[in-house]
């Protein structure tokens, strides 16, 4: 396990926040750790540091000769009318059957090779950067919230590519199910310190769950003995017989403390506003035809939806989830067709721009009050910020200053400020912690309105959706079967597609099968490579650990053992080097 990127006794302060409090974690090329933290813990923050955008305060980033460090661009990195191909190409420096080889990974097809990047929808732009990243065969990646805005499809080439990597990852995600199928490794930043976990993000938080529980009892029976000693004291100090027993006993009570509970932080605690509960149609679609003057995107559309029920919209990204959103919210008009809700509908929206375009001339007080719109008072306003973490003087806070995490959870009170019986939520959980995903579940579980939301988060869509749209080809329809129906449906077509893809690959024929086997041939020895690389890295410790024993050891039979260990050790590796040696040359010739 080679220790490429660790960090010592790091501190890292923002104003008054201490992200960084003499912090360490050590990244080797072979584990998949999810790191995890609330909103504004610093887990982006320390990734930057990692890459070196960022300097620390204090300690100290240190990085492996071995490293090779790759990180997913969030930024368009394709220049004006570059193709795909163009691209890879030109990012890595690799011939173009090298690329169009990685390509097919994440079923990137020829045809696409030659279109435009830029003109790709931003899933597809995702897996080009996938490709890229692989190209330049890192050791190590680090992905920051590589999901936000990926929709199914995606997601799960990129975790099969995260399966399949043989380096390390670290890797930021609020979604549980993406970590859960790629980390198997657990990180997490929470007041200034990084502890790391053997086991993945639900092992974690079981464990979390185990340790606050038995700091809770210990701090419940260190106040019972505290109450006891009190009272010991109490009835015994001005006694002349007791008084040395109970300065005694109140020298044992100075020495009780209580232990702080592991992972005890604030939680964004809510519900929904009651409403009556309804029943009937909530929405109804005749021949709807949607999309924009200049092109359709989906017509014929046909759906009921009734009240009380929560409606999942699926479907890959640019197919128009977002655009029957925006029309069945009034934010664009159809096309042609109709579109009714029922009688005494108050609708609710939250859409992905709306944090986004909040004013910046306001404060989080004002921004509440004026959505309030005189339904609530001062007081009911703030106890409401405080339950989603703006307490105290967090409420005067202006929202220019805001991040993410902070404006999103800014509009979900505001939406709690009015009752709404229709709420329609636009991927509410983009950037939300794991905690405030699960509040915002558990909350959506628990109200009696109407729900129609699209979501790429798995674990979110799974336990709140009880019906499902999907959303493909120009068309709406209501999806026959239940989300986890349709998440295995989208599995199978893309095992089955990278099935299609390898078999292209595995009998090609002519001049490209040459090309592709001397690639085949390529990778082999690449891996090969790397696997005699580890065995020598693995040698030399163990050679230089014998000789360090051979300097201090005293006994003569222990002596000889340890030098012919040395020798032995010592052959192996020149074995091992000479391997090495043949494979370079193989590639390099190749």
């Amino acid at each position: 396990m080679p220790v490429v990127l660790s960090l010592q006794e790091a501190h890292k302060r923002y104003g008054e926040q201490m992200l960084l409090d003499g912090a360490s974690c050590a990244l080797a090329d072979d584990q998949k750790v999810g790191l995890i933290g609330r909103n504004g813990s610093g887990k982006s923050t320390l990734c930057r540091i990692l890459l070196g955008e960022e300097e620390l305060d204090a300690g100290e980033v240190v990085r492996s000769k071995k490293l090779r460090l790759g990180y997913l661009r969030q930024h368009d990195p394709f220049e004006p009318n570059e193709t795909v191909l163009g691209f890879l190409s030109r990012d890595s420096g690799q011939p173009e059957w090298r690329c169009g080889e990685i390509a097919w990974h994440f079923a990137i097809s020829d045809a696409m090779l030659d279109q435009p990047a830029r003109a790709l929808s931003g899933g597809w732009q995702t897996r080009v950067k996938l490709a890229a990243l692989l190209l330049h065969d890192p050791n190590l990646l680090i992905l920051d919230e590589p999901t936000n805005f990926l929709d199914l499809r995606t997601q799960m080439l990129l975790e099969h590519f995260l399966r399949e990597f043989r380096g390390g990852c670290l890797i930021v995600s609020h979604d549980r199910s993406f970590l859960m199928k790629t980390c198997t490794h657990t990180l997490e930043v929470s007041r200034g310190q990084l502890t790391p976990f053997p086991g993945n993000v639900e092992g974690f938080l079981a464990n979390l769950d185990e340790r606050r529980e038995h700091d809770r009892r210990v701090n419940s029976a260190t106040l019972a003995k505290r109450k006891q000693l009190e009272t010991f004291i109490n009835k015994n100090r001005a006694n002349a017989n007791t008084a040395s027993q109970a300065r005694n006993k109140a020298k044992q009570l100075d020495r009780l403390e209580l232990v702080e509970v592991a992972g005890d932080e604030a939680s964004v605690a809510f519900s929904f506003p009651k409403i009556d509960r309804r029943s009937g149609p909530a929405v109804r679609t005749d021949n709807l035809v949607i999309g924009y003057s200049d092109r359709r995107v989906a017509d014929n559309i046909h759906i009921e939806i009734e009240h009380g029920s929560r409606v999942g919209l699926v479907g890959d990204n640019g197919q128009g989830k977002t655009t029957f959103l925006r029309t069945i919210c009034d934010s664009i008009q159809p096309l042609s067709g109709q579109l009714k809700w029922g009688f005494g509908c108050q609708i609710g929206v939250y859409a992905q721009h709306v944090y986004s375009s909040l004013d910046d001339r306001m404060t989080v007080l004002e921004y509440l009050e004026y959505q309030a719109a005189g339904n609530a008072n001062t007081q009911q306003i703030k106890s409401l910020a405080g339950n989603f973490l703006f307490s105290g003087e967090l409420v005067e806070k202006p929202i220019k200053v805001l991040s993410g995490g902070e404006r999103a959870r800014l509009v979900l009170a505001g939406l709690l400020l009015r009752k709404h019986n229709v709420l329609v939520l636009d991927e509410p959980g983009n950037h939300l912690d794991v905690e405030t995903v699960e509040a915002l579940a558990d909350a959506l579980e628990r109200y009696e309105g109407t729900v129609i939301f699209t979501s790429h988060d798995r674990h979110f869509m799974h336990r709140v959706a009880t019906a499902v749209i999907e959303v493909r080809e120009g068309s709406v329809v209501s999806y026959p079967a239940s989300y986890d129906d349709y998440v295995f449906r989208v599995q199978k077509e893309i095992d089955a597609g990278l099935r299609a893809e390898a078999a292209a690959h595995a009998h090609p024929e002519g001049p490209a099968a040459d090309r592709k086997s001397r690639a085949r041939a390529d990778r082999d020895a690449q891996k090969r490579i790397k696997s005699v690389e580890r065995k020598i890295a693995r040698l030399d410790g163990d050679r230089k650990a014998a000789s360090r024993d051979l300097l201090t050891v005293t006994d003569p039979k222990e002596a000889e053992r340890l030098h012919e260990s040395v020798s032995a050790i010592s052959s192996e590796i020149e074995v091992l080097e000479h391997e090495w040696l043949e494979l370079f040359e193989a590639v390099e010739e190749g």
